[in-house]
C-alpha cells in the first residue's frame, strides 16, 4: 500500500472513531500515535519518537510537550496535542513557548483531525503566527498528501521543507482571500473588473449593478469549469467502455410496455456529478443509473432498491429527489444540474446507509 492509500485508509479510520474518542488521551492514542507511525517513525523507539519531550522554558523546569520526533538525536518536529472535539486556535501560544527552547524547526499543532504545521519564516527561531500547512484528516486532498509526504521519514528533509513552506503559507493566504472575494466581491476587486469593460463613470449604483455581475459571473466561470471536466470524464469513461478496459452495468428501467425512452444529454451530465461526488468514497463501478418515463434514477450497485437520488430533469422546472434513512423521498427544486453539487453530504449519507444496512444484514446472517 502507497503512502497515498495509507493516509485515505488512516482518515477513513478516524472519521469512524471519533465519537467513540472521549479523553485527550484517547486522541493521542486512537490518532496522533497511529499518523506518526504512518509517517514512517517508529512510536515505540525513543530515539525516534520521544513523548512527553522536555522543553524547559527559562526558569520553567520540566515543561513537557506531548511528542517529538527526533532526528540524530535532536528534535525536528515538536506535537503539541488536544482532544479531537477542541478547537486548536486557543492552543497556538503554548506551542509558540516551546518552539524557541529547542532546536526543532517544525511545531505540529493538532486535535487528530485538523493538523497545523508551523515554522520561523518571519523569524528565525520564533514560531509564526500562522500555520504554513494545514488539512483534515478525514478529507485531505491529493495535493495535501504531496506535501504531507514531505515529512514522511523516508523523504524528510528540513532544508526542502522550509524551501516549500513559504510559497505554501502564502498559496493558503492567497486561496482565503480569493475565497471571500468569489463569496462576497469588495468594492475595489469589483472596480478592477469594471473599470475595464465599462466606459463610464464608476457611480455607487454602476458599482452596486457590477457587484451582482460579477458574482454571478465567477459562479459562471467556476460552473463551466466543473463541466468541461465531467464532459472530459464522460468522454475518458466512454473510450474505455469501448475498449473495454472497464465493465459497468448501465441499465434503463421501463415504465410502461411499448415506451421508448431516451436518455438525455443534460440526465447523463447529471449522473457524472453524482459519480464524480461519490468517487471519493466508493468505487465509481458500484454507481449505475436507470432511466424511466418519469425520473432518471441513480442507484448504488445497479439496484433499485437502494436509490441514491432521482433527477426530474424534463419538465419545466428540475428538481432533484434525495432520501432519508427510512427511503423517504424529498424533492428540492434545482436550477441546473450543476446544483447537484450543493447536495453532496446527503448524498454521502445515503451510501453510508445503504452500506451499514448490507452489514447488518450479513451480522444477522451470521448468528
Amino acid at each position: 500500500m502507497d503512502f497515498k492509500d495509507e493516509i485515505k485508509l488512516f482518515g477513513g479510520k478516524v472519521e469512524k472513531l471519533k465519537s467513540q474518542i472521549q479523553t485527550e488521551e484517547a486522541t493521542k492514542n486512537a490518532f496522533i500515535m497511529p499518523f506518526i507511525k504512518v509517517l514512517g517513525y517508529d512510536v515505540f523507539d525513543p530515539f525516534e519518537v520521544m513523548p512527553e519531550f522536555i522543553a524547559d522554558i527559562g526558569i520553567k523546569k520540566g515543561e513537557k510537550v506531548d511528542y517529538a520526533i527526533l532526528k540524530e538525536g535532536q528534535p525536528s518536529i515538536l506535537i503539541e496535542c488536544k482532544h479531537w472535539g477542541e478547537s486548536l486556535d486557543p492552543h497556538n501560544s503554548q506551542l509558540f513557548r516551546y518552539f524557541h527552547t529547542t532546536t526543532a524547526k517544525f511545531g505540529l499543532l493538532t486535535n487528530g483531525i485538523i493538523y497545523r504545521f508551523y515554522t520561523d519564516l518571519a523569524e528565525a527561531n520564533k514560531m509564526d503566527d500562522k500555520p504554513f500547512f494545514e488539512f483534515n484528516i478525514t478529507d485531505i486532498k491529493d495535493n495535501q498528501i504531496e506535501e504531507l509526504k514531505k515529512f514522511h521519514k523516508s523523504y524528510f528533509n528540513i532544508e526542502n521543507i522550509q524551501t516549500t513552506a513559504s510559497d505554501l503559507k502564502y498559496m493558503n493566504e492567497l486561496k482565503l482571500l480569493i475565497g471571500v472575494e468569489f463569496q462576497n466581491p469588495s468594492e475595489a476587486f469589483v472596480k478592477l473588473f469594471a473599470k475595464q469593460i465599462y466606459r463610464g463613470m464608476l457611480t455607487s449604483k454602476v458599482v452596486d449593478q457590477f457587484n451582482a455581475l460579477t458574482k454571478k459571473s465567477i459562479q459562471q466561470y467556476i460552473n463551466d469549469l466543473i463541466t468541461e471536466r465531467l464532459k472530459s470524464a464522460l468522454k475518458k469513461e466512454n473510450d474505455a467502455d469501448q475498449s473495454g478496459s472497464e465493465k459497468e452495468v448501465v441499465t434503463a428501467d421501463v415504465e410502461e410496455k411499448g415506451s421508448l425512452i431516451e436518455t438525455t444529454d443534460e440526465e447523463k451530465e447529471g449522473y457524472m456529478i453524482v459519480k464524480t461526488i461519490l468517487r471519493q468514497k466508493i468505487k465509481p463501478v458500484r454507481i449505475a443509473f436507470r432511466d424511466a418515463q418519469s425520473y432518471f434514477a441513480i442507484l448504488l450497485d445497479d439496484n433499485n432498491r437502494k436509490t441514491i437520488c432521482r433527477l426530474y430533469l424534463n419538465g419545466s422546472r428540475r428538481y432533484i429527489g434525495t432520501f432519508d434513512e427510512q427511503k423517504k423521498e424529498t424533492k428540492t427544486e434545482i436550477l441546473t444540474v450543476d446544483d447537484i453539487f450543493k447536495f453532496e453530504e446527503i448524498l454521502y449519507k445515503t451510501v453510508e446507509w445503504y452500506d451499514a444496512e448490507k452489514v447488518s444484514v450479513n451480522l444477522g446472517g451470521t448468528l
